[in-house]
């Protein structure tokens, strides 16, 4: 069960003017009432009596709905509804005098709902909501026009009913959060675990209640990041597949893809599907701290799930090896997990050490070095990179150093790069910034049309860079739900101004930003070889 999470409330108008003038055709078709006009007019009628009169018409009214013996009571909800249907959509169009003042008393009116919902007063339709394969079954008092407006499943469900009730089979899930769904369609809030959102979308999308189907999927996006016990982003990512939501299935699967260390770590690594885990592994966007903890990642998965040959194969194949130390192959060689498929990647093994062993210069002579087994992921350990944490990073530049390996090869291990990183809150081009020719002279921070900027280049040239290319990525985290998580992930050749979005949405003169962390900026740079710029592979 996940841990509850804060109020979410999808506030949404809980009539329209569409749904009056439903209204008013059920009203017409089932009562027996007259128009919508008539409504208004009737309506109006009793607003111009004196106030004492007023008074005794609208507490007549109350007894009725409270007495199922004098008048309909449905008929009296649903005048009250086309009233305030009426009103609340047409209220965007009436022009107020200038002493004119208008009174919101929606809350009243939805607590009143609620309380209908609640007591079922005037209810005439007895919604049993039965568990499947139980003996358990859940009763509910409503109302049919609530229902109706709110659902044209439920329209349609009420139209062929022969009873005043209404049997409905729901699985376990969702028959446990069915008095939740009904609320809502009275009230038009609600509030959502983590555990609850996937039912809760099930019966949004089965009673055509969109509102509530969207706002769950905004609800599920923007909570990958909160905290429980199992983990909840596998179930959603495999729950937006069955489902064809592309966009919630990408949102979890970068969210997989850029916080995968952590997720390694979870207990909800070990529910990854083996769909799912052949689509991480062919990500070279994978945040981690280095291949070897993706590896002894996957042999754990692989142990605990037993997937059949064929899976387990094409897994292992996926892993690069060549990212991996010479010291750390021959180790994990000896695993029983690589003895027993030791057949299927003796040839990724074979290449990985001899990658290691000549510079990837010549190798390229015999082998193409342009191919995924050769391509670093963003790895976070220092021989790939450093941490940069930009304290009020709207005040000034700042750079720093720092040093990586010239590239992954056993060959190139020895020999290190020193790479100088300017940030700029506000980049002014080189025209501008030559009007402050001093050292120290003040610059501006701000200016129109500047935006943050980071620029990485190598502190010294050097012969070992020939047919190398480099590309720099930038990791930027954020604290969401309580929890530091990347945000997002930009790849560039010298400049961010390449990537063409770097922090285009952060406001970072505001201090609680949520791409700030305590103030600051909160980034990684990865530095990642390349053997393709001047390399060509013999035919």
């Amino acid at each position: 069960m996940a841990t509850a999470q804060p109020g979410f409330h999808q506030s949404m108008g809980f009539m329209r003017l569409r749904d009056a003038q439903r209204c008013a055709n059920v009203l017409h078709k089932e009562c027996g009432t007259g128009s919508l006009a008539a409504h208004t007019e009737r309506e109006i009628g009793v607003k111009k009596r004196h106030p004492e009169e007023r008074r005794t018409i609208l507490n007549t009214g109350r007894d009725m709905v409270n007495s199922v013996r004098s008048v309909p009571a449905v008929s009296c909800l649903a005048n009250l509804c086309v009233a305030l249907c009426v009103g609340a959509a047409l209220k965007p169009d009436v022009v107020l005098e200038n002493s004119a003042t208008t009174l919101n008393h929606s809350m009243v009116l939805v607590q009143r709902m609620e309380a209908l919902l609640t007591l079922g007063n005037g209810s005439d339709v007895s919604l049993r909501v039965q568990t499947l394969n139980t003996d358990e079954v859940k009763v509910i008092q409503v109302h049919s026009l609530v229902l109706t407006l709110q659902s044209d499943v439920f329209e349609e469900l009420l139209q062929t009913r022969n009873s005043t009730a209404m049997v409905i089979r729901e699985t376990p899930d969702c028959a446990a959060v069915f008095d939740k769904f009904i609320r809502y369609l009275y009230c038009g809030d609600i509030t959502v675990r983590l555990n609850q959102a996937i039912p809760l979308h099930k019966l949004a999308s089965k009673y055509h209640v969109w509102d509530l189907q969207q706002g769950l999927t905004q609800y599920m996006t923007q909570h990958l990041s909160s905290d429980s016990p199992t983990g909840h982003v596998v179930a959603w990512y495999q729950y937006a597949t069955q489902i064809g939501d592309v966009s919630l299935q990408n949102s979890c699967l970068q969210y997989l893809s850029w916080n995968l260390s952590s997720v390694l770590q979870s207990a909800e690594w070990s529910s990854v599907s083996p769909e799912l885990m052949l689509s991480l592994l062919q990500r070279s966007d994978l945040v981690l701290q280095s291949e070897l903890e993706l590896y002894k990642a996957l042999e754990a998965w692989i142990n605990q799930n037993q997937p059949s040959g064929e899976t387990a194969e094409n897994a292992l194949k996926a892993i690069r090896y060549s990212m991996i130390s010479p010291q750390h192959l021959f180790h994990l060689q000896k695993s029983s997990l690589m003895l027993k498929y030791y057949e299927s990647v003796r040839d990724l093994l074979f290449l990985a050490f001899q990658f290691h062993s000549a510079s990837p210069v010549q190798l390229a002579k015999y082998f193409d070095v342009n191919c995924s087994l050769f391509t670093p992921r963003n790895y976070l350990s220092p021989a790939w990179g450093s941490p940069w944490v930009i304290n009020n990073p709207t005040r000034d530049d700042r750079s720093f150093s720092f040093q990586t390996q010239l590239g992954p090869s056993g060959y190139d291990a020895s020999k290190r790069v020193t790479w100088n990183a300017l940030f700029s809150p506000r980049w002014l081009p080189l025209s501008v910034r030559s009007a402050y020719p001093e050292q120290g002279s003040l610059q501006p921070t701000r200016t129109d049309g500047g935006r943050p900027r980071i620029i990485v280049t190598p502190a010294t040239s050097s012969p070992d860079f020939a047919g190398v290319s480099f590309q720099k990525t930038v990791i930027v985290s954020a604290r969401k739900q309580g929890k530091v998580v990347v945000r997002h992930v930009y790849n560039f050749h010298q400049s961010t101004e390449e990537a063409g979005d770097f922090l285009l949405e952060a406001d970072l003169q505001r201090r609680a930003s949520e791409y700030l962390i305590d103030s600051s900026l909160y980034l990684h740079i990865i530095v990642k070889p390349f053997y393709h710029s001047l390399i060509v592979a013999k035919k």
